[in-house]
């Protein structure tokens, strides 16, 4: 296992340039800029019930829209957990977390498996939320797995404001993934998986 339990990945394309630091043995402190304020929001949900002290800059082409920042943002985060969380020695590995706010209830279940996949359900009830294309939910989370080689399942199991499905969302990824990174003290150091590695 990584014992810094930390990242640093620089992203720079034709379309965007970011920067990502995270620690994932931090203390939820968020300092986060892409210029999409509610991405803004949810990207805090994750730091701060997640515990993870989480950087994000990004400059990006928002004069078309907002989709290849918040999936470039979903790129740099996956690649910079998958540094921060290393060999996976002595980790619990799976996580799983239902977080309701108000009517809205959503499950996430996450397995750092070192097989990508995402299986999302969201019924979200409105297009847009303010400026953010509610669309872009399901492609930071595509992003972000297939880049932190997780297995994520989501599931937005009921609400009817569109802010609430997604911020309940974001909440519980951040509790799932404090849950699976976690050290395990009974591990011992080892890799939890019977293939021995993961």
């Amino acid at each position: 296992m990584n014992t810094a339990r930390t990242a640093e990945i620089a992203r720079h394309t034709a379309e965007t340039r970011i920067a990502v630091r995270l620690n994932l043995d931090g203390t939820g402190r968020a300092r986060l800029a892409t210029g999409i304020g509610f991405f803004d929001h949810m990207l805090d949900q994750i730091a701060r019930h997640g515990l993870i002290d989480l950087d994000v800059d990004c400059v990006g082409d928002l004069h078309i829209d907002g989709h290849h920042t918040v999936e470039d943002v979903g790129i740099a985060i996956g690649q910079a957990l998958k540094a921060a969380v290393g060999d996976k020695r002595g980790i619990a590995r799976y996580g799983h977390a239902y977080v309701p706010l108000d009517e809205a209830l959503s499950r996430v279940v996450i397995d750092l498996s070192g097989r990508p996949g995402l299986f999302a359900h969201l019924p979200l009830t409105s297009a847009m939320v303010g400026q953010f294309d509610t669309q872009l939910v399901r492609e930071f989370f595509q992003a972000l797995a297939n880049h932190a080689f997780i297995t994520l399942h989501i599931d937005n199991l009921r609400g009817d404001n569109a802010h609430h499905q997604i911020e309940t969302v974001f909440k519980a990824f951040g509790r799932a993934l404090r849950m699976a990174v976690a050290p395990d003290p009974r591990a011992a150091g080892s890799v939890p998986s019977t293939k021995g590695s993961l």
